[in-house]
């Protein structure tokens, strides 16, 4: 058996297998890639206000509306525009006896009232549970996540070993990247497996490279040393109880520095207020609308005067640095802007091409096995009468 033999073997036995998971993850990634998007598309009549001259409430008095609204809820963070048309938008901190996080709210900028719940967040929600753990028991700490990593695995084998296996013997750019789709039966189906696949092959290595980041808590203090030269410093627990309150004057006082600073005219803030996992009031904000949501400034300020503790812009950051804190948009390709993003999303999309197209090269494949043992059937047995 020759290694040729044994690639090929391995690449049909992982894509039925593999491949079907490796499938529905492309779609479900697919859809999430754009989830920023269509949930604002989905939540037009409420994202969105009619400007107004009157004032708006500050960060510490929306807050108190919407708990008073919401008795036993606690607000976690707040979205703010620089917009009159754009409605704030909040988020709450897990309910414990609800066992998940409530939906997110958006509320009028004038007078705080309730606007009404996010859709689609709890549809989106499932759809990235599908897509990271195949919607098994446990999440991230069941088997769906053992499950994805050993796909994604299996994602960058198939790239080797197709590319191995599809290696000409003349080399120019139509035998690698022109389909031939005239011809008929497996040569065709062939064709656009392969063809595509060449295609595809820088993107699914950015996508299989950046994806086993969510897999493997050791392929992440890896990925972190070689892109900042530090490992990755180990997250504090989670303190029992709820988190701990924010002075409203602390608040306010902190959106007042920030708004006459560094945040003067700022296109949007995301304010996250302290609690389990953060000690202070960190505000990161995208300075004008035309900024990527990778290049995030942050400030950080003191919970309880509200005082100005840090600050740090995106663009002073090593590009490794800015790599790491924003994998989640290399592994989606909106780190590298709008275009390379789409192809991405393009990519993804086209993970079930490939599980069908190699699914129809093996059914016919076997069916091609099957005939020439039938036909040569006939004359080794009137051999062995002879």
């Amino acid at each position: 058996m020759t290694i040729r033999t044994v690639l090929f073997r391995l690449h049909w036995l992982l894509g039925l297998t593999a491949g079907l998971v490796l499938a529905l993850v492309g779609v479900t990634g697919a859809m999430l890639s754009y989830e920023e998007a269509l949930t604002e598309w989905a939540n037009g009549d409420r994202a969105f206000v009619a400007a107004s001259d009157a004032p708006r409430l500050s960060p510490a008095a929306l807050k108190e509306r919407v708990e008073t609204q919401r008795p036993g809820l606690t607000v976690s963070s707040l979205t703010l525009w620089a917009d009159p048309e754009r409605s704030p938008r909040i988020r709450f901190a897990g309910d414990a006896k609800l066992s998940a996080r409530p939906p997110t709210l958006y509320l009028d900028p004038v007078d705080g009232r309730e606007l009404g719940e996010m859709r689609l967040e709890g549809a989106f929600a499932t759809i990235r549970k599908l897509h990271r753990w195949l919607l098994l028991p446990g999440d991230g700490k069941g088997w769906g996540r053992s499950i994805t990593g050993i796909c994604t695995i299996a994602l960058l084998l198939f790239l080797g070993t197709g590319l191995y296996l599809r290696w000409p013997r003349i080399h120019s750019w139509k035998i690698w990247l022109k389909p031939f789709l005239k011809r008929p039966g497996r040569p065709r189906w062939w064709s656009l497996h392969s063809i595509a696949g060449t295609w595809l092959i820088p993107f699914y290595t950015a996508i299989a490279l950046t994806g086993l980041w969510w897999s493997y808590d050791t392929y992440r203090n890896a990925a972190t040393w070689l892109l900042t030269g530090e490992t990755r410093a180990a997250r504090a627990p989670r303190s029992p109880g709820a988190p701990p309150q924010v002075h409203a004057s602390a608040l306010d006082m902190a959106w007042a520095t920030f708004s006459a600073s560094e945040g003067a005219g700022a296109h949007m803030a995301l304010i996250a207020l302290p609690g389990p996992e953060l000690a202070t009031i960190r505000i990161r904000f995208l300075a004008a609308p035309s900024d990527l949501p990778k290049a995030r400034d942050e400030a950080t300020f003191d919970p309880v005067t509200g005082a100005r503790l840090s600050q740090t812009r995106f663009s002073d950051k090593p590009l490794g640095q800015q790599m790491a804190e924003n994998m989640l948009e290399v592994h989606r390709g909106r780190f590298f802007g709008g275009i390379v993003a789409f192809l991405f999303f393009t990519a993804a999309l086209a993970m079930p091409l490939f599980a069908v197209t190699g699914l129809v090269l093996y059914v016919l494949r076997r069916g091609a096995r099957r005939r020439r043992s039938m036909a040569a059937a006939p004359a080794g047995a009137t051999t062995s009468r002879a």
